[in-house]
């Protein structure tokens, strides 16, 4: 196997680093980088090394990455590689690496089109581009409902060591950064060339993810295929201090579902899923770990994407134990095509489908909105219900506290999103952790938006962390 080197602060990964990779890459079958640490790079490392190191990990072209502690010439002679690839404008310096090389016989390339960047620009420009400075806070909403700053941080900082079980479909989220080539001379086609790829835990496992970074405990269930997309989810999963228990299905793929974009545009999605329900053995085995957890846990979340992981059987025999233990439970059920039902998770502390998701699953095309949730909510016999509409924001079909329904409206809080996956993920997890610790409806569904206008200010899922939402409620 021909193996490549590149070493590097990485500070950022930019284009530069990019086209440097892949060229590693394409003249070996093995890329290893060594990244330098904060002690061998000094006043050259602007990030933590352990979040360099992480951002090298997550690049579709590294096979292989560690923190470089020790002399460029004594890693080479450990690693041996076959190449090792350097920036075009080290070509005319003097190369320490050559002299190791040359002891067995190894290859120094210089890649071309290498292209200069600041570090510390890109570290600036990267910091804006998350612009939480867009995201407002619902004024006028908090007014009519007596929701304050004050009362909301109060409820946030009681949501630590909350037990919660989330159950539902595991996804991973794959992001592929293309360079737009041109239109092809045979057909109308757009050419692209792949230069990066990054992957975040989705569906289920997001959700888990979410409650976990916010200070739950959090045990996970679902299924996965037997494949390495499956062992990236669970060790994501891992990583992000939940508890899983993920079980192979051999008959199916772990869902997969890739978006090309360029020019921080989607060109293509393209989804690697199975949607027939898990076998009967699998259910069982799945109810009885749940089932089992229940005693002990406080919010059950299910978070359903129609792609066979909860099956009707199983969600009534996991509400009804669910009920028995007095625990506080929610869903969302997205439905990507002409299929779904949100309503048969009946007898929920909080649903939360968007507009289309309700009008599927009462085959309602005509009702009005306030119409729409009023039907909904009953027929699932929710307590509270929040419609989810995009830009518009969200209509809330709530009990008060004197157990009335009430319908409000919350506005849309980020009216510059940058990538809408992952919001109602994120609204879903806070929202009900909210309630479970004594929030009203009100006060949940300001936290709960406040939340995914969080999310949808950056790209990919990331886990929500308690002081970003701190720093917006200051």
């Amino acid at each position: 196997m021909k193996i490549a080197f590149v070493s590097g602060n990485f500070n950022v990964l930019h284009p530069g680093h990019l086209r440097l990779l892949r060229f590693a890459k394409e003249v070996s079958e093995k890329l290893i980088v060594g990244v330098w640490s904060d002690r061998s790079a000094g006043k050259d490392s602007h990030i933590p090394e352990d979040l360099r190191l992480e951002g090298i990990k997550s690049n579709g072209w590294v096979d292989e990455a560690f923190l470089l502690d020790e002399s460029i010439e004594e890693a080479i002679r450990k690693l041996r590689p076959d190449i090792v690839v350097k920036g075009k404008e080290h070509e005319k310096s003097v190369n320490p690496e050559t002299a190791v090389l040359a002891e067995y016989g190894g290859k120094l390339l210089f890649s071309s089109g290498e292209v200069a960047f600041s570090s510390l620009d890109l570290i600036k420009k990267h910091i804006r581009e998350v612009d939480h400075y867009s995201i407002d806070f619902p004024t006028e909403f908090a007014s009519r409902h007596n929701v304050s700053r004050e009362r909301l941080l109060d409820i946030l900082s009681k949501i630590d060591g909350i037990h919660v079980a989330v159950v539902g479909d595991l996804i991973v989220d794959e992001y592929v950064t293309c360079e737009p080539l041109g239109m092809s001379q045979e057909d109308a086609s757009i050419v692209v060339t792949p230069i990066d790829s990054q992957k975040f835990l989705g569906g289920a496992g997001i959700v888990a993810a979410h409650a976990s970074s916010l200070g739950a405990q959090v045990k996970f269930f679902s299924v996965a295929g037997d494949d390495v997309v499956g062992d990236f989810a669970t060790s994501k999963l891992e990583a992000s201090g939940v508890a899983p228990s993920v079980y192979i299905d051999s008959a199916r793929p772990t869902t997969l579902k890739q978006r090309f974009r360029a020019d921080e545009k989607t060109l293509l999605r393209v989804s690697h899923l199975h949607q027939g329900s898990i076998g009967s053995g699998l259910q069982r085995i799945i109810d009885q770990e749940v089932c089992r957890s229940l005693p002990d846990t406080q919010v059950l979340l299910f978070s359903d994407f129609n792609y066979g992981c909860l099956p009707q059987e199983l969600v009534t025999k996991l509400i009804e134990v669910g009920q028995k233990n007095n625990v506080y439970m929610a869903a969302d059920s997205q439905s990507s095509s002409q299929f779904g039902n949100v309503a048969r998770f009946h007898d929920m502390h909080l649903l939360t489908p968007t507009e289309r998701e309700a009008r599927l699953s009462l085959r309602n095309q005509e009702d009005g909105l306030v119409v729409l949730g009023e039907k909904l909510s009953k027929q699932a016999n929710a307590a509270h219900l929040f419609l989810k509409l995009g830009s518009e924001g969200m209509l809330l079909h709530a009990r008060d506290n004197s157990n009335k329904k009430q319908t409000d409206r919350i506005p849309a809080l980020n009216p510059h999103p940058r990538d809408v996956a992952g919001a109602g993920d994120s609204l879903l997890v806070l929202s009900m952790l909210a309630i479970s610790v004594g929030a009203n409806a009100w006060e949940a569904a300001c936290l709960g938006s406040l939340a995914a206008a969080i999310q949808v200010s950056r790209i990919g899922n990331t886990p929500l962390r308690l002081d970003e939402l701190q720093r917006e409620l200051a």
